[in-house]
């Protein structure tokens, strides 16, 4: 995943939902259409996200620390969190709030009808260019991932959630402009009010399902979310394949930012190795891991007795931190333990 490719994405992204936020809102008023205005809203909600997501770029770019040593990638998970609020309450809020009143006979009238369509065109034209964008980006990571998926199984387990969001909001702006288009055309043909009404509602309810999706995404992930299983199990493979290791009593992965993927283990080395051989297997396996799956950045190995994953350690219920960088006696004998 490109950090650069994904702010081209957005950039594209957000350019055309501020031309849009302006002109669907003045197509709206003066046509007097709640699907136009709901769509007005679903843009400005869309060009103050792009702001957002633009910020967890440049905030989670910063290097590391003494306060936070992993990086501040996270950081790109919590404006995308403030995002999908932002798509909730901006967009769907305000969409089904307009419709409600079409509906009921409170909402605005309108001649100028002929611009709502001409703004739905340029709208078509803008938005489709933003999500023919992030769509080309989707394939040139399938392309590129070394698991084998396909799109939309990529798009759903990706971790870059900046650009799941700007494929996300540009897909339902799509969707959006179709539905408000057919709520404008079955007014005119009707004289009802009733089809714009609920074109707008349904605009609503449509980013009511993109926000709770790219917050559920976005919690999950901000919390501390493991790896792909496919990422586990290449992981898995590298280090069991290692010469001297018999096995792994327990792998642990958690993202910090989507181009950063923290890798600890409970490794169990073969009794016939030595201390120093050991240690340089763990530095072979940290620079295989590196190679096979770029997004790892921190791989500690802790090596322990051989045990089944499902039985709980023996005796004391608190894990002793040990800095394996150096070779420690164990209490009682004399083998090292290391992290590599």
């Amino acid at each position: 995943m490109s950090r650069a490719e994904t702010k081209k994405t957005v950039l594209i992204a957000g350019t055309a939902n501020l031309i849009l936020a302006i002109t669907k809102l003045v197509a709206g008023a003066v046509a007097g259409s709640s699907a136009m205005l709901a769509e007005g809203a679903h843009s400005v909600g869309d060009t103050l996200n792009q702001a957002f997501l633009l910020t967890s770029l440049r905030r989670s770019a910063r290097p590391p620390d003494r306060r936070h040593p992993f990086g501040y990638g996270n950081e790109r998970y919590f404006w995308s969190l403030l995002a999908a609020f932002g798509i909730f309450v901006a967009g769907a809020g305000y969409s089904i709030f307009e419709g409600i009143l079409t509906i009921t006979g409170h909402g605005r009238g309108g001649e100028q009808v002929w611009l709502a369509f001409a703004v739905l065109g340029l709208a078509a034209v803008l938005e489709g260019a933003a999500w023919i964008r992030a769509y080309t980006q989707a394939r040139q990571e399938v392309r590129d991932s070394a698991v084998d998926r396909d799109l939309m199984e990529h798009v759903r387990r990706t971790p870059d959630i900046t650009f799941k969001a700007a494929l996300f909001e540009d897909t339902a702006a799509m969707i959006g402009l179709a539905l408000a288009a057919a709520g404008l055309t079955l007014r005119e043909l009707t004289g009802s009010s009733f089809w714009d009404g609920l074109a707008s509602i349904l605009i609503g309810l449509l980013l009511v399902v993109v926000a709770f999706a790219l917050g559920r995404d976005s919690r999950s992930l901000l919390i501390g979310q493991a790896a792909d299983p496919a990422d586990q199990r290449a992981i898995r493979n590298e280090i069991t394949s290692a010469r001297g290791v018999d096995g792994i009593n327990e792998l642990l992965t958690m993202h910090f930012g989507p181009d950063d993927l923290l890798v600890a283990a409970k490794v169990h080395f073969s009794d016939e190795i030595s201390a120093d051989e050991a240690e340089d297997i763990a530095g072979e396996i940290d620079r295989r891991l590196r190679e096979r799956l770029p997004i790892v950045r921190h791989v500690f190995l802790d090596p322990t007795q051989e045990e089944p994953e499902s039985q709980p350690p023996q005796g004391s219920d608190q894990e002793v931190d040990v800095d394996l960088t150096q070779r420690v006696p164990e209490a009682g004998g004399s083998d090292p333990v290391w992290r590599g």
